[in-house]
């Protein structure tokens, strides 16, 4: 299935909310993102939708500033996709969007590590390794491979150390 994708706008706040409670057992990654809409994480434009061919939201990827260190890095979570249109490319094609975003501000001197803490075997497709090898941590415990590092193209070094999320993730 060929998926659009785009950044995500204010009129899609609800569909969004739709696909990540559809798509997780309880409400707590929706809320997470509702809370971090409000927050100074939020970055305009490095959220994005896949849209399916009859126009509704599918799909939905969010990367967020974090720290690393200390210093700026961004977060990629949720990651989520309508239970009908799981295993179908809409949540890879929300996170290649995000991801090409992301390289685009990297290029100009933005953030050059995303974090994202998940499935070890779906996320190294785009190029995320274990955070460990780059001297990337988090203060809890997580399994090592599950905790992963995506280095981005641009000036300036890459931040090591442990990553700080924003206060919505409440870690």
């Amino acid at each position: 299935m060929s998926w659009t994708t785009r950044p995500e706008t204010a009129g899609d706040a609800a569909a969004v909310r739709a696909v990540v409670e559809a798509a997780f057992p309880t409400a707590a990654e929706a809320v997470l993102v509702d809370a971090l809409r409000g927050d100074a994480a939020w970055i305009p434009g490095l959220s994005a939708v896949a849209v399916a061919p009859d126009g509704r939201v599918a799909g939905y990827a969010l990367l967020t500033r974090c720290t690393a260190g200390g210093a700026d890095a961004l977060a990629l979570a949720p990651v989520a996709v309508s239970p009908r249109f799981q295993r179908r490319g809409a949540g890879g094609a929300a996170v290649r969007a995000v991801l090409e975003a992301a390289a685009r501000r990297a290029a100009a001197g933005g953030e050059r590590l995303v974090v994202v803490l998940g499935h070890p075997e779906y996320y190294p497709r785009f190029g995320f390794t274990r955070a460990s090898a780059l001297g990337v941590g988090v203060a809890f415990e997580v399994p090592d491979e599950a905790l992963m590092a995506l280095v981005l193209e641009g000036p300036g070094p890459v931040p090591s150390g442990t990553v700080r999320y924003p206060a919505p993730f409440g870690v």
